[in-house]
């Protein structure tokens, strides 16, 4: 890409980012090419449509905190535990924006289909969610549901709400951390139960 084209893309998704934290509904195409300083025009060649561009300020988001998993040197509950708390540092600057472009379809569908925001999510959790698995003893035929249990425990608008009702980001984090050991266990447990 040419240099102007990456630099009005960034500002698209910069505005878009802006627009959805402030929460008041106005992330409409109009609106991001104003704030981005760019033509309606010009914010639809670089994004066909509105999905398109929220999907891509996903996506970058969801890339950051995949390169920070990759990085990790950590293993075992550290590293899960650490990815998760970089998820929660994020959330707290990306979070109200997220929690307003979430899917209307099932994760595991989407995971099933290659959904180009769910596969690097599961590229993100997979190193992470496999050592916990190792280390609490469970089969990693469970993979694909331990990452469904982590995506509806660690979902952006819980973290935000226990943290806007008294919970410090430390204590969420290590409560739901907690409750999803437990909850995959569980999971595991009533699956071998069934057999």
């Amino acid at each position: 890409m040419r240099r102007d084209a990456i630099r009005n893309r960034r500002k698209l998704l910069d505005a878009t980012g802006e627009l959805l934290r402030e929460g008041s509904g106005a992330a409409v195409m109009p609106a991001i090419a104003e704030r981005a300083g760019l033509s309606v025009a010009t914010a639809y060649r670089y994004f066909p449509s509105l999905d398109e561009l929220l999907n891509a300020y996903l996506l970058g988001v969801v890339v950051q905190l995949r390169n920070f998993s990759h990085d990790c040197p950590k293993t075992g509950p550290a590293l899960f535990e650490d990815v998760v708390r970089e998820w929660a540092r994020l959330l707290r600057h990306y979070g109200p924006g997220m929690i307003q472009i979430r899917s209307h379809t099932g994760f595991l569908t989407r995971l099933r289909h290659n959904d180009e925001v769910i596969t690097p999510v599961r590229d993100t959790w997979e190193r992470p969610i496999r050592t916990v698995l190792r280390h609490l003893d469970v089969s990693d035929e469970h993979f694909d549901h331990a990452l469904f249990l982590f995506n509806i425990m660690f979902d952006p608008r819980e973290i935000l709400d226990l943290i806007n009702t008294g919970f410090t980001e430390e204590d969420a984090v290590a409560g739901l951390t907690s409750a999803y050991y437990g909850a995959v266990q569980g999971w595991a447990q009533a699956k071998k139960g069934k057999r």
